[in-house]
């Protein structure tokens, strides 16, 4: 019934996960001494941006932003002013929850509103490529049985993947490996683009499968 919102959702997760790949592998053509551990802040940032950027980019071409109700210049622009403070906003909130499960307050201040900024970038801002700047719609996504289409479902899915996957990569930090990966927030913002990608690949190949179960009713 959705085999075509299915296949362009699985090519946007191509394009958007292949940025991640390009994200990862440029940076160390123009930065000397570039790894993922070594330079990490490089690195979340560049995967950051590059994210933030195709997936604007794409679901605007695909036409998945919902349209505005009004054309007026001032209406678009109070829309782009929203959704960036939503964003800034989002980052806040991250930052806060992250310090309330254990990350310094003062110390890696800088490291841990980074790892916000990333689990922003993955989830905050997909939340606004689809929804747009409505808190109404995402309570009503996120809400039990709130999906109204393969997209919301796919929101669902890429965003507890990537929630889970940076909560799971805060385990390994208090073991006494001694590895680089285990510097904060490494392991947290790997297991958080594991998940992400993760969801990128689970979330169409799950619809794609429950698509005969899947019903949407209109709100």
């Amino acid at each position: 019934m959705w085999d075509h919102e299915i296949r362009a959702m699985a090519s946007t997760h191509a394009i958007i996960a292949s940025s991640v790949f390009m994200a990862t592998v440029l940076p160390a053509v123009f930065v000397p001494g570039f790894s993922v551990y070594g330079t990490h802040l490089v690195w979340l940032y560049s995967v950051s941006g590059a994210v933030t950027a195709v997936s604007v980019a794409v679901f605007w071409l695909l036409g998945i932003t919902p349209p505005t109700k009004k054309h007026t210049l001032g209406y678009k622009l109070s829309r782009l002013f929203r959704s960036c403070l939503y964003f800034f906003l989002s980052c806040l909130f991250f930052h806060s929850v992250v310090v309330l499960y254990g990350a310094p307050l003062i110390e890696s201040a800088l490291e841990t509103f980074s790892l916000a900024v990333l689990l922003t970038s993955l989830t905050t801002l997909r939340c606004l490529c689809v929804l747009g700047p409505s808190v109404q719609a995402w309570i009503r996504v996120f809400s039990r049985h709130g999906a109204m289409s393969v997209w919301d479902t796919c929101l669902q899915i890429t965003v507890a993947c990537t929630v889970v996957g940076a909560w799971l990569g805060a385990f390994p930090i208090p073991l006494d490996w001694d590895r680089p990966w285990q510097v904060w927030p490494v392991s947290c913002s790997l297991g958080a683009m594991i998940g992400f990608l993760t969801g990128l690949v689970g979330a169409p190949a799950w619809i794609h499968y429950h698509r005969k179960q899947l019903t949407y009713k209109s709100k």
